[in-house]
C-alpha cells in the first residue's frame, strides 16, 4: 500500500471528481490519495463518488481555503 496527492486545486466542478477518477485507475486496493481541492462543492461530489465506486472516505479536513480529501481505494474496477 502507498499512499499518493492528487492536486486539483483551482479545477471547478466536474474536475475534481474526474481527476480523482483518472488518479485511483492507476492506483492499488488499499492505497491512498489526499485530493487537494479548492471547489467547495467536491466535499459532496468526492464523497458520492466513492459510495458509488466502493471507495472509503477517511476524512475531509479544511485548511486555510483548502479542502484535504483523503479517499482509500477499493477493491474491483476504479
Amino acid at each position: 500500500m502507498s499512499h499518493h496527492t492528487l492536486d486539483a486545486r483551482r479545477l471547478l466542478c466536474p474536475l475534481p471528481v474526474i481527476r480523482t477518477q483518472n488518479r485511483v485507475a492507476g492506483l492499488a486496493p488499499g492505497d491512498t490519495l489526499d485530493v487537494l481541492c479548492t471547489d467547495p462543492g467536491a466535499a459532496n461530489d468526492i464523497p458520492a463518488w466513492c459510495r458509488i465506486n466502493g471507495h472509503e472516505l477517511l476524512g475531509i479536513e479544511r485548511r486555510e481555503g483548502e479542502l484535504v480529501i483523503a479517499v482509500r481505494v477499493g477493491p474491483g474496477d476504479a
